[in-house]
């Protein structure tokens, strides 16, 4: 059933990109441009009953920078969440990292029911890490998280879909004074906020469609939301149609170019780290499960890789144990000296048993080409001593969302290790 659903979303997703032809496709698009007509309304309606308070929204008194995109997937967020919460953290303040966990294993179903007719139940959220331990695997938290929690010290990483009680809950019992929402441009229930959106230099409105006929989950025109506007992958080639484009629908946010720089190779079985020289010549395999593998295989090229064999699975697919041997083999019959893959790939490959070939990830991080002193001023202003906040939680609201005796900060992380 789960292959049957890859099949399916991979079968949609070549469609939408216009990588499939035939009756077939031709038809589905009909019924997705269909679809997308009926989108359109709905999200401006949702975006002007957040706007005009007719639905409700939260200050929790706390810094909130929320970090996301008007597309679906592609545009590099993680290496840009992770930098952010690195300098953050690093410059002394405590932050926790939002997700929403998503394609997360979800807690078991007899445990959601008894915890939805449970009374004065404590809200406990999914702690992926409390800036110490990593309390979930990949499949319980989610790949992005997991490698979020893995790379940042000191800063803890939660999911869960109420983004507003686990934000509360950080505050309350990590004393966090910085939350990160992971992809939460769209996520409005938490007002009071710097926004900062992410545009692909290679396909900056994906197909220009909305959702589900094309990439975009909102409509142009709500660009006009962002504080700050990222481009990302550039490659220092001239970007003026597409600042203008921007321009159109958002004219105060400082826009930063950006590059997903790649750093290094690491071997994922022996942890060793090799230099970017080492593909320089070198015939490669490539595997990945992201938005766009078009953008991964094309940085493997201008290292000086040669790809001789690749494969791509739908975004956050989980590799089983045939699919990577079958890769394996077939990399090999085709001379492949080694195989290479992305980061959040890595943390959803199976190791049980040992490879064919050697396994490496791309380590990418992210550098700003220009514009980081308007970054660095619009950051400031926002993080500054001087900056009111107020929670708009009620003490009967917040005292229904905590118990005021708890178990231990330790106890609680455990509890979630356990599949709460």
């Amino acid at each position: 059933m789960a292959r049957w659903l890859d099949n399916l979303e991979q079968f949609a997703v070549d469609v939408i990109l216009e990588r499939r032809y035939g009756k077939r496709a031709t038809i589905f698009r009909w019924f997705l441009s269909f679809l997308s007509w009926l989108y359109n309304p709905i999200v401006r309606l949702r975006v002007w009953l957040y706007k005009k308070r007719l639905f409700q929204s939260h200050e929790l008194g706390c810094l909130v920078i929320s970090v996301g995109n008007l597309t679906v997937g592609g545009t590099g967020k993680t290496p840009v969440v992770e930098k952010l919460a690195k300098d953050l953290a690093s410059a002394g303040r405590k932050v926790a990292i939002l997700s929403r966990g998503y394609k997360s294993i979800p807690p078991p179903l007899w445990q959601r029911i008894i915890s939805a007719f449970k009374k004065d139940k404590e809200f406990i959220p999914r702690i992926v890490s409390d800036g110490q331990k990593i309390y979930l695997d990949p499949k319980h938290s989610g790949d992005e998280p997991y490698m979020l929690a893995k790379n940042l010290k000191g800063v803890a990483v939660i999911t869960g879909k109420n983004r507003v009680k686990s934000g509360l809950w950080a505050i309350r019992n990590m004393q966090v004074d910085i939350l990160i929402l992971d992809d939460g441009f769209q996520y409005l229930p938490l007002k009071e906020r710097l926004d900062i959106v992410l545009i692909d230099r290679e396909a900056p409105f994906g197909n220009r469609h909305l959702l589900p006929r094309g990439m975009l989950r909102e409509p142009k025109d709500h660009l006009k939301r962002a504080d700050l506007i990222f481009i990302t992958k550039c490659d220092g080639s001239d970007l003026s149609s597409l600042k203008t484009e921007v321009r159109k629908f958002n004219g105060h946010a400082p826009i930063i170019e950006c590059v997903h720089k790649p750093k290094y190779l690491f071997q994922i079985i022996t942890r060793k780290k090799e230099p970017l020289e080492f593909l320089k010549g070198l015939k490669v395999s490539a595997i990945s499960g992201i938005a766009q593998p078009e953008s991964f295989e094309k940085g493997l090229k201008k290292l000086g890789a040669e790809i001789v064999y690749s494969k791509y699975f739908a975004d956050h697919h989980w590799f089983t144990e045939q699919e990577i041997i079958r890769f394996m083999e077939r990399s090999k019959a085709r001379n492949a000296k080694a195989v290479i893959t992305t980061e959040k790939d890595a943390v959803r490959i199976p190791t049980c048993r040992p490879f064919l070939l050697p396994f490496f990830f791309l380590r990418v991080e992210i550098e700003m080409l220009n514009g980081k002193e308007a970054f660095q001023s619009t950051l400031f202003d926002f993080i500054s001593p001087g900056r009111k906040f107020r929670i708009s939680y009620s003490k009967k609201q917040l005292a229904e969302n905590f118990q005021l005796s708890s178990p231990s900060l330790a106890g609680r992380c455990e509890k979630t290790s356990q599949g709460y």
